[in-house]
């Protein structure tokens, strides 16, 4: 097909490839009607880059395979599957498994994904790469996945990522991915295309294909030559008729004219050929003579340039194949399939011939359903959500027996919200529930519902529905019992519902868990004692945990909840250690979707330990593979997080634009992170010295639904802002609160923190012994941010007493502190407090070299300094060797160093 019309769409194209070429990456999609010319556009790109010495990759969706797990990926990779031994050996197992080529351990999707990635910068070593893949919109879920997985983080990579996909009327969502949407052709551009390919029409038939092809470049080539174009042209032939009828379809009609007008064997063999695209031309032959006919029967098609035939058949277009498939009468489509099932091995190709089987099946047929069943358990090993949740779906509708139904349609729901199908999710877990009165069938569906709910509309909803799954399950099963309680309890954390804990709490309190889970039940029970204000009774236990699940290795689910425990309790340096194994091993093991509920914990640990750019790294991490995931909730999460983050640093504006974006949705979400952003806004004004402010915002924070959680914490600035304020009684009932927690949890950072407290509203014969001692703690504990605090007010204390030299040096040091730290309101406080003793202090310093690494650039650094090459950190963070080198380039300059050599020593 001509180009006519596709100037700027050419452009375009010319770029990403020449962006490629100079070794930064890009990703662009195409998005039209069928026949508008993206698979047109796609040849002209693979002809400029093979033009330019590019090495090309090529794969296309395929309707019929759209059902089998990792099918497309492996077709675009199988060419290059003996550079897999290249690839980290997590990466190249995960592979391996997901396209059948091993047995093992089940297929993890996220290392399918980075798996994809790091073969894909494997192939551009040599040469700059182009990936095309043409109707994107029929690959299988999977392989979709790991392809924009892969190209979303492609960076100074020689690679270009080209995908076409069909406009559809569910839109297709590739985010994160620019598109360009093909239009019609404009008039002028429509009248040159036609001429171009039939000069000879006359009027008023040249018109009127115009007038009917709305652009379409497919349907002016096709319709101009038809019998459209025939002076005797049938006026009933829908692809002539003016009306309603979608170009598209007109196009469809114009093939199915053309195919009816061919031998009836030739008709058998093209619906023989268009039931399985994907088919080798040996089994496509066999079900043709298993029919009745011969390898001859294709001639007349391949003659009208219908099919092309080589080891497969390929028809000229998707409507072509549309058309051969969707007007034979269904008995006959029927046979196909069944000849299909017949032909196909059963070891080989039994997930092949299982939805033959399944298409030739409308009643409910057990043995079919089994069969589907096993195909579904074998995606699952290989990784294929959707193909899981497909083929129980269709194994659901064929099964006799109403329970098994209920069952099958039940892992359908939970498969597709592993998926990210919510929408799916609850449409099925709402009609296994319907249809069975099972505990454990009703307690698995109301779990995916509970899933479902945590994301579409808040914490709270997700614990009040796993409370009940719990319920129906606690005596019968005590391993999906004790899941279901801790997912109850931490989405009743998450919001705030302490109500809902509470009731969780009770579940627990007569329930026998496994011997695995005891220590997290435990745990969960202390979370409860600790919220109703009884920390004398949550913290050992809560301990107890965190103990037990040092050294890596647990359960992820015991784990996060020993992260989320030690933050509540003060177990900071703990907190770090601990849920930095976790991230290691979540990221050696590809569990992509645990990283942004590790990330939240170790942001908050670091962000509580005064480390900001660590912190700040952690966040932008953890937001950007929650949007990737879809996990809205822990977006938020994060976000706000971040707001307290900005608050630090001192840059308002960013803080209150963001807070204002954020906030109303996360109290509604994740209620915890949303009053850590509140506490934010509060230490903002603080170190504003809007002390005013400041109180009336932090005493908002611990009366809040929160306060006895990690918002504890924000009890010192709330007493701080109240003294300096000059409404001390404000701070009386909030330090008693954090007095009762501090005294249990017995850890330095916390009582330094009360010693502060207390000196603020200490008498002068008292306040000083108070003031040193939290000095002495915080110069071992709690970090420099908490350090420098307590040198600012106690420098503070001392200028008020004319103690000049003494003042100067804590403010002095404050100074240094904070501004190493980025903390500069903090800083320009301090120097506030220097200049108001009449020195002139020094000029403000740039911040350390840390905050000047963009959050990526800090995490490579850190890697990179503890010894592990390119490829070891690529494999860690999900990225290309290459964009690691890249990062690395830019971060040595702002670090003032030469090479990783001098890393070491600098961090």
């Amino acid at each position: 097909m001509s180009l006519v019309g596709r100037e700027v769409e050419q452009a375009r194209i010319q770029r990403l490839l020449a962006n490629a070429r100079d070794e930064r990456s890009g990703v662009l999609g195409l998005r039209g009607a069928a026949g508008i010319g993206k698979s047109v556009l796609l040849q002209h790109a693979v002809s400029i880059a093979e033009e330019g010495g590019m090495r090309v990759v090529r794969g296309a969706g395929v309707e019929s395979d759209s059902e089998l797990a990792y099918g497309g990926l492996h077709h675009l990779l199988f060419p290059h599957l003996d550079r897999l031994d290249a690839l980290p050996a997590p990466q190249a197992r995960a592979l391996r498994r997901a396209f059948g080529l091993s047995e093992g351990d089940d297929a993890n999707r996220f290392l399918i994904s980075a798996g994809t990635l790091s073969l894909l910068a494997d192939l551009a070593e040599k040469a700059p790469l182009l990936c095309v893949i043409d109707d994107l919109q029929w690959l299988d879920q999977g392989s979709v996945e790991a392809l924009l997985f892969a190209a979303r983080r492609f960076v100074a990579d020689p690679i270009a990522v080209l995908f076409a996909m069909r406009e559809t009327a569910m839109p297709f969502d590739i985010a994160g991915v620019e598109v360009v949407d093909l239009p019609g052709l404009a008039a002028p551009d429509a009248a040159r295309l036609l001429d171009e390919y039939a000069p000879e029409l006359i009027e008023p038939v040249r018109t009127r294909v115009l007038a009917e092809s709305g652009g379409n470049p497919l349907a002016i080539i096709e319709l101009g030559s038809s019998r459209l174009a025939a002076d005797d042209a049938d006026e009933s032939d829908p692809a002539g008729q003016v009306g309603p009828l979608p170009v598209t379809r007109r196009v469809q009609e114009s093939f199915r004219h053309q195919i009816v007008g061919l031998p009836e064997p030739t008709q058998r063999a093209l619906v023989v050929a268009a039931a399985d695209l994907a088919a080798p031309l040996a089994t496509i032959l066999h079900v043709i003579e298993s029919l009745g006919g011969a390898a001859g029967d294709l001639a007349p098609a391949e003659r009208d340039r219908l099919v092309w035939i080589d080891s497969r058949i390929t028809f000229r277009h998707p409507l072509v194949r549309a058309a051969a498939y969707q007007d034979a009468p269904l008995h006959r489509r029927i046979e196909v399939h069944r000849a299909y099932a017949e032909a196909l091995r059963a070891d080989a190709d039994a997930d092949r011939r299982a939805w033959h089987l399944a298409a030739a099946t409308i009643t409910p047929d057990e043995a079919v359903a089994a069969e589907l069943e096993d195909a579904a358990e074998r995606a699952w090993h290989r990784g294929g959500a959707m193909a899981v949740s497909a083929a129980y779906d269709r194994a659901g509708r064929l099964s006799a027996d109403r329970e098994l139904k209920a069952r099958r349609i039940a892992r359908a729901s939970q498969a597709a919200f592993d998926a990210g199908k919510a929408d799916r999710a609850a449409r099925l877990a709402a009609e296994a529930l319907a249809l069975t009165t099972d505990p454990g069938i009703r307690a698995a569906a109301i779990y995916t519902r509970g899933a479902v709910e945590y994301e579409r509309t808040s914490p709270r909803a997700d614990a009040e529905l796993t409370l009940e799954a719990a319920a129906l399950v606690r005596d019968s099963d005590p391993e999906r019992a004790a899941l279901t309680l801790y997912e109850a309890a931490h989405a009743a954390r998450h919001g705030a519902a302490h109500d809902l804990l509470e009731r969780a709490a009770e579940l627990m309190r007569g329930f026998t868990p496994p011997e695995h889970w005891a220590p997290v039940v435990a745990a969960l029970l202390g979370w409860a004692d600790l919220f109703a204000g009884r920390p004398e009774l949550a913290v050992g236990p809560m301990r107890a945990l965190h103990t037990t699940t040092r050294g890596g290795g647990n359960d992820l689910t015991h784990q996060i909840t020993a992260g989320f425990g030690g933050l509540m309790i003060a177990d900071d340096d703990s907190v770090v250690a601990g849920t930095e194994d976790m991230l290691g091993e979540v990221r050696a093991n590809g569990a992509l979707g645990w990283v942004p509920y590790t990330l939240n914990v170790l942001a908050v640990a670091r962000l509580l330990r005064g480390e900001f750019a660590d912190a700040r790294a952690c966040v932008a991490e953890g937001a950007s593979v929650s949007d990737e995931l879809g996990n809205t909730t822990e977006n938020l999460a994060h976000r706000s997080v971040e707001v307290w983050l900005h608050a630090v640093s001192g840059d308002e504006a960013r803080c209150r634009a963001l807070a204002e974006e954020v906030l109303p949705r996360a109290r509604a979400r994740h209620r915890v992170n949303a009053e850590i952003a509140a506490w934010g806004l509060g230490m903002l004004d603080l170190s504003a010295r809007r002390f005013g402010q400041a109180c009336d915002q932090l005493e908002q924070v611990f009366r809040g639904p929160a306060s006895r959680d990690l918002l504890v914490r924000a009890v010192p600035d709330l007493v701080e802002a109240a003294v300096r304020g000059g409404t001390p009684d404000r701070a009386h009932a909030p330090l008693a609160a954090f007095r009762h927690w501090a005294e249990h949890v017995d850890r330095p950072v916390a009582t330094g923190l009360e010693l502060r407290c207390r000196a603020l509203l200490a008498d002068d014969g008292d306040a000083e012994a108070l003031y040193t001692g939290a000095l002495r703690l915080h110069e071992s504990h709690g970090g420099p941010y908490e350090h420098a605090r307590t040198q600012l007010v106690y420098g503070e204390w001392l200028r008020r007493r004319r103690r000049r030299t003494e003042a100067r040096a804590h403010l002095a040091a404050a100074v240094s502190a904070f501004e190493r730290l980025g903390a500069l309101l903090w800083a320009e406080r301090a120097r506030g407090e220097l200049a108001a003793f009449g020195e002139r202090g020094d000029e403000p310093q740039r911040s350390g070299p840390l905050t000047l690494l963009t959050p990526q650039e800090l995490q490579v650094v850190r890697l990179a300094a503890t010894g592990h090459t390119n490829k070891e950190i690529a494999a860690q963070l999900f990225l290309s060797p290459r964009t690691v080198g890249h990062h690395l380039y830019k971060a040595y300059p702002k670090l003032g160093v030469t090479g990783r050599a001098e890393l070491t020593d600098l961090l």
